[in-house]
């Protein structure tokens, strides 16, 4: 893999440039349930062990928010400047359609990470100053995911990735913030979260094997192949978070109720089971995130019911 490099960062965008909607779609909106379902989990473990805090959770939501959109917008710069998406099937890339510069996609990505290291600041402040440290490494994962002369998401550890931040760190990193340690429970919901997280970017992954092989980019899609990519997100989608959810009953009985989202997950992993290619593949990234949002809500609600 050679250096990234970024031979003209000042060329101009397309004419026109990026709309208000364009730099919207390249915040990829479908990957947010990714950062809001940790912190409504991790915020309802705090409750149920009587510990929770709502402003240290509305900071929580601002780190996790902020940095999904600043990793998107690293990812859209990084994988531009190498031209990995230069044939793509999927949600429009500012940088790989030309509409806007590279320097600006990348000043974004920096701006959105600034802003949840920020956050983060505070909430570390507020509750352990060790947690900056945390932080930081989320922020170099961030980058480092697609940038740098050796990026890890081209070797197939981005969904190992994904696991590590947007389940165990980020829904243990949110109780431990407003509870002061981690019981047993979050650990749990953390596994399920993080696959349901994983599963939503091993869906894009599925559905980009072709043109990633086709640049290089070799990713844990482009390493298992398509068959074995398809059985490991009905593990991820599905099963996991079933075992879990029954897992999660010896904390409460109220913890089933997520168990109401699973036909949710059944549905996002249907287009996958029914081997869609391309643009077939796009609602099951769009249903994956709705299922995530919909077991965090439901696995929530029971804990809150469980905690009056």
């Amino acid at each position: 893999m050679t250096a990234e490099t970024d031979p003209h960062p000042d060329t101009p965008a397309r004419s026109g440039g990026a709309s208000l909607a364009d730099w919207l779609e390249g915040a990829r909106p479908r990957t947010w349930p990714n950062a809001a379902a940790p912190v409504i989990v991790g915020s309802a473990c705090a409750a149920l062990a009587g510990g929770f805090v709502w402003w240290k959770a509305l900071l929580a939501l601002v780190v996790a928010w902020s940095f999904i959109v600043g990793v998107n917008y690293a990812n859209d710069y990084s994988d531009g400047v190498r031209g990995t998406d230069d044939d793509r099937v999927g949600p429009l890339r500012l940088v790989g359609s030309g509409l806007a510069a590279p320097a600006t996609v990348k000043k974004a990505a920096f701006g959105f990470l600034g802003l949840g290291g920020v956050a983060g600041l505070v909430l570390s402040w507020f509750s352990a100053p060790w947690l900056i440290v945390v932080g930081l490494v989320c922020i170099l994962a961030a980058w480092f995911y697609t940038g740098g002369s050796r990026p890890y998401g081209y070797r197939g550890l981005g969904e190992v990735a994904v696991f590590v931040f947007f389940g165990l760190v980020a829904v243990t990193g949110t109780q431990f913030t407003q509870l002061g340690s981690v019981t047993w429970y979050a650990v749990v919901a953390a596994v399920a979260v993080g696959s349901f997280s994983c599963a939503v970017n091993l869906t894009n992954n599925l559905r980009d094997i072709p043109s990633d092989t086709a640049a290089g980019k070799v990713t844990l899609a482009v390493r298992l192949g398509d068959s074995r990519t398809r059985g490991l997100h009905a593990l991820l989608e599905i099963f996991v978070p079933l075992l879990a959810t029954v897992a999660l009953a010896f904390a409460t009985p109220w913890a089933l109720l997520a168990l109401l989202a699973i036909p949710v997950a059944w549905k996002a992993n249907a287009p996958v089971r029914a081997r869609a290619t391309g643009v077939g593949l796009v609602p099951a990234l769009t249903m994956a995130g709705m299922a995530m949002l919909a077991w965090s809500v439901l696995f929530a609600g029971g804990l809150v019911a469980a905690s009056l």
